[in-house]
């Protein structure tokens, strides 16, 4: 049982001061997957033109920005991450017309655009890597990481691919292995080669110009390697056990090179250039922590970086908040972080960690406790309606890394499926043609129209708590203090001057007692009660 809170051992987490903060500190940013959000001219694949049809609807949850994955044009065997061209929009989302019309519609209603950029690598049919493929000696033949194979013919070192099998790749007309950390259609960049620089560093300011808010830096510790290609040594130890023969290495060679922080340097200079953007960094690995906090550190470098802590954790509980949000104590060289409990590339945190809590229950306790968390906060679409996981049957797949690892990993397609709007034909609304990825039909219950008009939906809730969070400078900048009461039990302080918010958060499956918190209730799930908190339950509180 849980000891009064009056009596609780506090753990001080401070922050900096929360008067003119830019617009993204502390900003709630809605995640769209394009090909997935809604299909505006019924070939199956959502475009710029469907997201646009939604910014209304966008508007209405009370977030500050949209994230949008990529939409440039590419081959698709990453689905978009394999980029051809990365200054023009692929065909099958639309034109640049279509996403300079994106940006008006969505500056005229107040929010923010964040799209992704990916420097470390490019697609295999990109003209860069087509050119340095043909020769040892033409003008692009430095672009990429070339070796010779060892000289039994095998790959110049042990590096493993995240998507299984080696990091090298062997091509006939050079005679030489290229890197490929993802897909062999992912060649890396050889960010080392200042011309790649140069070539990359017009790339954000392409976009830039044309009006985007920030950048979401896709796999950027991949960036740079070490270039003597030293073997990696084995991992000594294991976030969670291995599934793929990348998991089973320490990489400390093919990835998070020192040459990474002039880069970022240069990249935060552009983005100055153009006041009010925002950059935010996806760091990747089992142990990321420190490179987040050295990527943000000081006012030279990125803005922020994006959390995985969540995204791949098998459950959630009080001890795992702390302990996360504790690593970021607001320290003056500290950074900002970013937290995300679903997105494009993880299992939806619903089926992962509600157990026998009712779904809708569920949702709404972790929109709780995400809108009551210091940092930025990433709401993935479909977060917002609740949604489960979705069943994807293995001859429907398409994420190349699910096919690879069949049936150890679940992949990414059951999170990708496509948003559902409207209960009115099989595919929900989001195309009059068969999806490229099937609706799972429990989708169909769960339509943004079917909960719009509901007060008790997850919906709606989200609608109220991000609103509460839009307009509360305690939750946006305020600091944390983690009062603890019961290991099961999360009890966390945030305060902005003379402004106290408590937010306490039931994890498990039983009640936990503690004496009733004198304040009013701001927000709270449906079954909340002081004196004894009902399991998986929580409350917003203003003290």
């Amino acid at each position: 049982m849980g000891s009064p809170l009056n009596h609780i051992t506090n753990t001080k987490v401070s922050a900096v001061n929360a008067a003119g903060e830019p617009w993204w500190k502390g900003a709630s940013v809605y995640q769209i997957y394009p090909r997935s959000y809604l299909d505006s001219n019924g070939d199956g694949v959502g475009d710029l033109p469907g997201i646009t049809q939604k910014l209304d609807y966008i508007a209405t949850l009370g977030v500050e920005a949209i994230w949008l994955s990529p939409f440039f044009k590419s081959p698709m065997a990453d689905y978009g991450y394999d980029v051809s061209d990365f200054c023009d929009v692929d065909p099958i989302f639309g034109s640049l017309a279509d996403f300079d019309a994106l940006i008006e519609k969505s500056h005229r209603l107040g929010l923010k655009v964040i799209i992704d950029q990916v420097y470390s690598h490019s697609s295999d049919q990109h003209p860069w890597f087509e050119e340095s493929r043909r020769s040892r000696d033409n003008d692009k033949a430095d672009w990429y990481v070339w070796a010779d194979p060892k000289p039994d013919g095998s790959p110049p070192n042990n590096w493993q691919s995240v998507f299984a099998g080696p990091a090298w790749e062997w091509d006939a007309r050079r005679g030489q292995y290229y890197l490929h950390n993802f897909l062999p259609e992912q060649p890396d960049l050889n960010l080392h080669n200042p011309d790649v620089q140069d070539a990359i560093m017009a790339v954000p300011k392409f976009w830039l110009d044309r009006g985007v808010d920030g950048f979401r830096l896709d796999a950027l510790n991949f960036g740079f390697h070490n270039q003597a290609l030293t073997d990696n040594p084995p991992a000594s130890k294991f976030k969670r056990p291995p599934t793929r023969p990348h998991d089973f290495q320490a990489h400390i060679n093919n990835m998070s090179q020192p040459e990474i922080y002039p880069f970022l340097e240069n990249i935060r200079a552009l983005m100055d250039e153009y006041p009010g953007r925002f950059s935010v960094a996806e760091i990747g690995g089992p142990f990321p922590l420190d490179e987040m906090k050295a990527y943000t550190g000081g006012d030279n470098r990125l803005n922020t970086a994006y959390a995985f802590d969540f995204l791949y954790s098998d459950k959630l509980d009080a001890q795992l908040v702390r302990e996360t949000l504790g690593q970021w104590p607001g320290g003056k060289n500290d950074g900002w972080p970013s937290w995300a409990f679903s997105n494009h590339d993880a299992p939806r945190a619903v089926s992962r960690w509600r157990g026998k809590c009712p779904q809708g229950d569920y949702a709404k306790l972790l929109c709780l406790m995400m809108v009551g968390m210091r940092g930025n906060i990433f709401i993935y679409q479909g977060e917002e309606l609740g949604l489960c996981q979705a069943d994807i049957a293995f001859e429907e797949l398409k994420d190349p890394e699910a096919i690879a690892n069949w049936p150890h990993t679940l992949g990414r397609d059951g999170a990708r499926t496509p948003m559902p709007w409207k209960n009115d034909n099989q595919y929900a609304g989001f195309s009059e043609s068969k999806p490229w990825l099937p609706v799972d039909k429990r989708h169909l219950n769960e339509t943004v129209t079917d909960q719009d008009g509901s007060a008790s939906s997850v919906l709606n809730f989200y609608r109220k708590a991000l609103a509460l969070r839009q307009n509360s400078e305690v939750l946006k900048h305020g600091d944390q203090e983690f009062l603890t009461a019961d290991a099961d039990l999360l009890v966390c302080k945030r305060q902005a001057g003379a402004h106290q918010i408590l937010m306490v958060v039931n994890l498990t499956e039983k009640p936990i007692k503690h004496e009733p918190i004198t304040g009013s209730i701001l927000l709270q799930t449906d079954n909340f009660d002081q004196g004894v908190i009902p399991a998986w339950s929580g409350a917003l509180i203003a003290i």
